[in-house]
């Protein structure tokens, strides 16, 4: 039987809210942990870390866990993921989230493919000793946006505190999307989850329903994920968030009671 998979809520959904009404929409939409973005314009501010601590607390007080710190550490010349560490420590957040590069695989040559696998390496090295794993973003115009490419940096890596994170890549049909997850499956911690079809117009997470419940009944059995974190809402609507939490969560439910005890 795999691990239990958390239904929750990546906070930059609603970067229009304060950090206390976020907790409280997902306490009132039944959801079970938040990632908290952190960053210009996000709910944690880098180098507050008597805010982020605040932020953890009322999350956890809320009955709530802080599923991981998603941040903006790009892997570049003059970046430093020291500070998005010192806020993941504040927070209390087991994990960070990261970005590989800002240029996409089809343009990296070997030389910035080298580059990023180092500045990566060292990275996830800074976090393993303050005990903080790290994830990477599935995306276009970086190193994971094509699976191939997001398998080999993970295997040049080579580190186990490095995961990834997986959502399907804009336009692509449910066949294309699930080819994806299964080629990069061992790596993923994470799913962010949205429905944008056909390529980024904002529906209904139901209105891609054929594709999530194959999504779920496939992560059932991929112990490595901790949690299914609601991403997007059309039109930014915290009034919706309450029924996608209970799509979400029905799938949950139905792709762990399809699995063998």
């Amino acid at each position: 039987m795999s691990a239990h998979i958390r239904a929750g809520l990546c906070s930059v959904t609603f970067r229009q809210l304060s950090a206390d009404a976020v907790v409280d929409a997902a306490v009132a939409a039944g959801l079970e942990s938040i990632e908290w973005g952190s960053g210009e314009g996000e709910h944690v501010s880098l180098g507050d870390d008597a805010a982020a601590t605040r932020i953890g607390e009322r999350t956890r007080s809320a009955g709530l866990v802080v599923a991981s710190l998603g941040g903006y550490y790009r892997c570049g010349d003059n970046e430093t993921i020291e500070p998005l560490l010192d806020a993941a420590r504040a927070i209390g957040a087991p994990r960070v989230r990261v970005w590989a590069g800002r240029v996409g695989s089809a343009d990296a040559d070997e030389a910035e493919r080298a580059r990023t696998t180092a500045r990566l390496r060292n990275a996830v090295d800074l976090a393993t000793a303050r005990g903080i794993e790290v994830a990477l973003e599935y995306h276009g115009h970086t190193l994971t946006d094509t699976p191939d490419s997001a398998r080999e940096l993970l295997a040049a890596v080579d580190r186990p505190q490095l995961s990834s994170y997986w959502q399907p890549t804009q336009g692509a049909d449910d066949q294309a999307a699930i080819a994806e997850l299964d080629a990069v499956a061992p790596w993923v911690s994470t799913l962010h989850v949205f429905s944008w079809w056909p390529t980024a117009e904002r529906l209904r997470l139901s209105g891609r329903s054929e594709l999530w419940r194959r999504v779920f009944a496939r992560a059932a059995s991929l112990p490595r994920i901790t949690d299914a974190l609601i991403e997007f809402v059309p039109n930014d609507d915290p009034a919706l968030l309450s029924a996608e939490s209970e799509t979400l969560r029905r799938w949950l439910r139905e792709s762990a009671g399809a699995q063998p005890q």
